[in-house]
């Protein structure tokens, strides 16, 4: 089992900034951790993804705003948001992967976190 749990958030006036983190606790290796986030009426979409070896992803809308990084002794990651505008509102969730046996994955998602951008 994996339990994923999420912190940061709130509410922020545009051009401010907010950092959400969020803790994963397994026994099993971890494959990647992401952030997704979902708008009133949208689809989820990819924030931000780092791998187990490093390799990071961000989504194309960020324009350089976000950083994603991780504690490197414990399974923690933390999403920096900066520059945040009316746009970014959403609830973001946190998305880990692990690796159940040789070739088989498994998804667990946190609860989510609300994000709101306004003056």
């Amino acid at each position: 089992q994996v339990q994923v749990v999420e912190s940061g958030g709130g509410l922020v006036q545009p051009g401010g900034s907010l950092r959400l983190s969020c803790d994963a606790s397994t026994s099993m290796t971890i494959t990647s951790m992401a952030w997704f986030r979902q708008a009133p009426g949208k689809q989820r979409e990819l924030v931000a993804m780092i791998e187990i070896h490093g390799l990071i992803t961000y989504g194309d809308f960020l324009k350089g705003r976000f950083t994603i990084s991780r504690d490197n002794n414990k399974p923690t990651v933390y999403l920096q948001m900066n520059s945040l505008e009316p746009e970014d509102t959403a609830d973001y969730f946190c998305r880990v992967v692990v690796e159940v046996e040789a070739q088989k994955r498994a998804i667990y998602w946190g609860q989510g976190k609300r994000v709101t951008v306004s003056s």
